[in-house]
């Protein structure tokens, strides 16, 4: 078993209480290698109850790269959460320790 830290890495953002990440496999191979596995559905049971909707994945293949929309993580967005990390980028790291 590999963790996502060993192929790619991740960027994140905030939209309201969605938390948005990008992930950059570091060549096509991990692009092909993470394209079955990393699913809306795994990156789901990741976060777990934070998690308030389905999560969406967008294959990006030109890039190549991934980005997912995990509803209800933020918590109220930046300025209505009340925690440290309004805009999640800690998330990412947590995402990076993911078993594939």
């Amino acid at each position: 078993m590999t963790t996502l830290d060993l192929l790619a890495d991740v960027r994140t953002g905030d939209k309201g209480s969605t938390l948005i990440l990008a992930v950059f496999p570091r060549d096509d191979e991990a692009f092909r290698y993470l394209l079955p596995r990393l699913t809306g559905a795994v990156v789901s049971a990741h976060f777990g109850d934070l998690v308030t909707g389905d999560v969406r994945r967008t294959a990006l293949p030109q890039l190549p790269g991934f980005v997912f929309e995990l509803p209800g993580v933020l918590g109220g967005g930046v300025t209505g959460s009340p925690t440290l990390d309004g805009h999640g980028k800690t998330l990412s790291y947590h995402l990076l320790s993911l078993d594939l």
